[in-house]
């Protein structure tokens, strides 16, 4: 068997978690690693700092993510057409 997009379904009161999960991970991982290597470089420990280092953010960002995202698509609904 093979899962495709339609085998994934989830119930919609379920989308700003999933949002705030998918922008936390995608976020905090770029960003722990563009700044870990920034400050230490990359050497034979940079995976296990860049780790803790996105352990920290994704602790940080996805509640973060959570509640701040509501009030930024509010704030875009009201200065966009």
């Amino acid at each position: 068997m093979h899962l495709t997009h339609q085998n994934i379904r989830l119930p919609k009161r379920l989308a700003p978690v999933v949002f705030a999960l998918i922008m936390s991970v995608t976020i905090g991982s770029l960003m722990s690693a563009i700044i870990t290597s920034v400050n230490t470089g990359f050497d034979d420990g940079f995976l296990g700092r860049w780790l803790t280092a996105f352990g920290f953010s994704f602790s940080l960002a996805f509640p973060s993510t959570t509640l701040i995202a509501p009030i930024v698509r509010r704030f875009v609904d009201r200065i966009t057409h």
